[in-house]
């Protein structure tokens, strides 16, 4: 698998990521051994990089993702975790809950250092405030060697502008803004990311379903506008007997400004789709159609948090906040 250098560190990540959350149960049920298994058949074809989070079944993500490690010799895998988001609507940045919630992460992954953490979701919250009391905090533990990395992982740009103009930090994690649909994370973010020393990962390449024939979870905010246009999309996929989901991981893992893309899965079978479809002819003229139906909703913005920490819907980004 091609790798790719994360920013400054000393990351080299696979271009395409496990995305653990179907660990724990973000979109359905997985059963243990489904789960376990992608794990395994993801490290059998080069997918040596792990994301997780407290938040993805209030740990058992953590849990099953460590049991899955286990035997496995440490340099063969990194892993990046998150905190502050641990429910639906509990978050929680102080800086003795970053301290307790990198020890839990630590145990629950059966290792003594997390290569990457980030603050998770501060969009629904004051994100100053929690920004401010949190990355300090958990700069300290990755002095004291438990953290090799520390980062923002959200949706709107907004807070981590404001991370970029106060703070210190290594990587960013963003989710829905490279894809088929929206690709702002190239082209308004990744430039000023890059001028930091700031490390890129992409996630959802298809913006939690948006771009699949799957149905949408209840708390997805597309509006309805970006709902048909991508319903449209799907269907004249079906229509031409494509396969929207190889044509948005193709795309989606392109991008050599974002070191890698993090998808999720339960179904190792899925794990092995991903990497045949990077070794398939690129789906150049098939996703040029795509992009044109699309092209009414390119760049289009959901909501994702409070709506004072959202970005503008359609752009271009405010960079004095």
């Amino acid at each position: 698998m091609k790798t790719r250098r994360l920013g400054n560190t000393d990351l080299e990540l696979p271009i395409i990521s496990f995305g653990a959350s179907s660990l724990g149960h973000a979109f359905h049920y997985v059963r243990p051994e489904a789960g376990l298994e992608a794990v395994q058949v993801a490290l059998e074809l080069g997918i040596h990089h792990f994301d997780t989070s407290p938040f993805y079944g209030r740990g058992v993500s953590e849990v099953l993702l460590g049991i899955a490690l286990r035997d496995v010799p440490r340099d063969q895998y990194t892993i990046s975790t998150k905190l502050g988001r641990f429910g639906d609507d509990h978050f929680d940045f102080r800086p003795e809950r970053v301290i307790e919630s990198v020890d839990t992460s630590l145990f629950r992954l059966g290792t003594d250092c997390l290569d990457i953490v980030f603050l998770h979701d501060v969009e629904f919250t004051d994100y100053q405030r929690s920004i401010d009391q949190a990355l300090p905090a958990l700069l300290k533990e990755k002095q004291k060697g438990k953290v090799r990395n520390v980062g923002i992982a959200g949706y709107p740009f907004k807070p981590l502008v404001y991370a970029l103009q106060n703070h210190k930090f290594d990587v960013t994690l963003n989710y829905n803004h490279y894809t088929l649909q929206n690709r702002r994370l190239a082209t308004e973010m990744a430039g000023v990311l890059k001028q930091h020393g700031v490390g890129i990962i992409n996630a959802a390449p298809f913006a939690q379903r948006l771009l699949t024939s799957e149905d949408l979870p209840d708390w997805h905010p597309a509006d309805a506008i970006t709902r048909e246009a991508c319903r449209e999309a799907i269907l004249y996929c079906r229509s031409r007997d494509m396969n929207p989901a190889k044509l948005c991981v193709q795309f989606s893992t392109r991008c050599e400004d974002l070191t890698t893309c993090v998808i999720g899965t339960g179904k190792p079978e899925n794990v092995r789709n991903w990497v045949k479809w990077l070794d398939d002819p690129y789906e150049e003229e098939a996703i040029r159609e795509v992009e044109k139906i699309l092209a009414p909703v390119l760049d289009r913005n959901a909501i994702f948090g409070l709506p004072e920490n959202n970005d503008s819907t359609s752009g271009p980004l405010d960079f004095s906040a």
